[in-house]
């Protein structure tokens, strides 16, 4: 998955508020080319691979191929449990975010 960069995206929320509160002041400074969007939908991408990916190596388990270890579809399964859990995670804070911004007053 990949990281993201916590102080742009307070940055943003920081940008939101501030425009919501009608204050100006604060200027969103210039990113080098990171949109948010974009890294949350190459991560929910990769989290669909991962969990693909195990699918399709418990199906060829369940098979009966003999190229496909036990051991490596157990690994692939819980990295394919992991990465869900933590996208549910981001996806938690990304709610609570957006609600704490829907509080804030006018």
């Amino acid at each position: 998955m990949s990281e993201i960069d916590v102080s742009q995206v307070l940055q943003q929320m920081r940008t939101m508020a501030s425009q919501a509160q009608g204050t100006p002041g604060i200027e969103q400074q210039a990113s080098p080319g990171v949109d948010f969007s974009s890294v949350l939908k190459q991560s929910v991408e990769a989290v669909n691979s991962t969990q693909k990916t195990a699918g399709m190596m418990t199906e060829a388990f369940q098979a009966g191929d003999p190229n496909t270890d036990l051991a490596q579809v157990m690994v692939s399964l819980q990295k394919a449990s992991v990465s869900f859990e933590a996208m549910k995670q981001v996806r938690n804070k990304l709610v609570d975010a957006y609600q704490e911004i829907m509080r804030m007053q006018v």
